[in-house]
């Protein structure tokens, strides 16, 4: 494909930038936020509201080449009983703090694998969980799910919990590609677990696909995305791979000179893209796309998408809270994220504290640089008089801000009279114009690749 010459002059196939699903991000954590901090910030919370609730098993029977996620693996039970018992006592935790009232708008098991759990498991988990706060009336609750980790007695215990909406990872059909990346997962099972999830009357289904794999090429991602489609999937996330085997000691086990290149990505993503608006899937933000009538695209049509650790989302709760090890929670005062150990998270529990052990308080111009990245994640524009109504900052300063971005980048940019605009040409700098408003250093972090 033909590349607007722009991209390569402003760095686009060089950089490495930060994928914003927080802002500050997670490497500018600090220790200064603890247990205290977290129980103050759920205290805070307003009685009868609604939050969301995340929570993180991670565990796998099968450790994927290609995740850079933390998770271990384990091939028998006892770890993972141990761990629900572990979720069980900060459930508890929580409910002692928790305001009365509160319910949950979305409830997401997330890991590693939610699906190793056995059926008792996820029982007993969902019955702990609804004891402290239950569903909102338009409640979500979702879980990733692994095509190779689940069976039908797993699938009723999860319907009967009230799971309506399923995630469903992909990554890619080709099977030479999936046994580079360690997860080889066939069509037809993916197509098979699809069909059971629906046969349970579960209303959604996400899907997970990666661009930017080894050995990946347009024919084959073209072939993967059409077999994928053919699952109807409400909301696909097209992820670009990030290969980092400096972090993630398992993606050693990936051949590095099998990986495309970053004109090579750009390609694929495009590739892909184009068969999902072929199929009518409405394209939101960076690397989403969502049929029309599921509320992500709702949500981007009524400019209330917003992004969080999971990417985008539909929910507009105040607060996140992740239970489990290495967990982050999101709340108006700032980030609490939890140990990321699994033996050090549990010992927290036991000794009837929460594990907290590093995270940020919101200070200075936080808040409002954190609204000016999320709307250009999610809308590729700003509003300026939603930015003056909503935060403690002049005009001139907005301004400011803007003309700095409008330096580095051009006419890929547009400051006008109603705010700032990324044009449609420039999408593909969406992560880099985003970093033009970071005040934090971008080098204390080798992020992944601008595309």
């Amino acid at each position: 494909m033909t590349h607007d010459p722009q991209l390569a002059r402003l760095g686009l196939f060089d950089a490495r930038v930060p994928r914003y699903t927080s802002y500050p991000t997670a490497p500018h954590f600090a220790a200064d936020v603890g247990p205290s901090d977290f129980v103050q910030w759920i205290e805070a919370l307003p009685e009868n509201s609604e939050v969301s609730l995340y929570i993180h098993v991670p565990f796998c029977r099968r450790l994927c080449w290609f995740c850079a996620c933390r998770t271990q693996g384990t091939t028998s039970d006892e770890p993972v009983i141990a761990y629900v018992e572990t979720l069980k006592a900060e459930l508890a935790l929580l409910r002692r703090h928790l305001p009365r009232g509160v319910s949950l708008s979305r409830l997401h098991w997330g890991g590693g694998t939610p699906t190793l759990l056995s059926p008792d498991l996820m029982r007993g988990l969902a019955d702990a969980i609804f004891a402290v706060a239950p569903m909102a009336a338009a409640g979500e609750f979702s879980v990733e799910i692994d095509p190779n980790e689940i069976d039908d007695a797993r699938l009723d215990a999860l319907a009967a919990a009230g799971m309506n909406r399923a995630s469903i990872g992909v990554q890619d059909f080709d099977p030479m590609i999936q046994k580079a990346i360690g997860r080889e997962q066939s069509y037809q099972l993916t197509r098979d677990v699809a069909e059971r999830i629906r046969d349970r009357g579960v209303a959604s289904l996400n899907a997970d696909i990666l661009y930017g794999l080894p050995f990946q090429t347009g024919p084959r991602i073209s072939d993967s995305v059409q077999k994928l489609l053919t699952l109807s999937p409400d909301r696909v996330a097209l992820y670009g791979y990030a290969h980092v085997p400096w972090m993630s000691r398992r993606q050693q086990m990936i051949p590095s000179d099998a990986m495309p290149t970053p004109e090579e990505r750009l390609d694929l993503f495009e590739t892909a893209r184009q068969l999902f608006l072929w199929d009518g899937y409405v394209e939101v933000g960076i690397d989403h796309f969502a049929k029309p009538e599921d509320g992500m695209a709702k949500a981007l049509k009524a400019g209330t998408l917003r992004r969080n650790f999971q990417g985008y989302t539909d929910d507009t709760a105040p607060a996140l809270i992740g239970l489990g090890a290495s967990s982050i929670s999101r709340f108006p005062q700032g980030f609490a994220q939890n140990a990321s150990a699994t033996a050090a998270h549990t010992k927290a529990i036991r000794d009837g504290r929460f594990s907290t052990h590093k995270g940020h308080r919101f200070q200075g111009e936080d808040l409002l640089r954190a609204r000016i990245i999320e709307a250009l994640m999610c809308d590729f524009r700003v509003s300026r008089a939603e930015l003056l109504a909503d935060h403690q900052v002049s005009p001139a300063r907005l301004d400011a801000l803007f003309q700095r971005a409008a330096e580095t980048f051009g006419d890929m940019v547009r400051v006008t009279e109603e705010g700032f605009v990324i044009p449609d040409r420039a999408r593909p700098l969406t992560r880099m114009i985003a970093r033009a408003f970071d005040a934090y250093d971008s080098e204390k972090a080798k992020h992944s690749s601008a595309i």
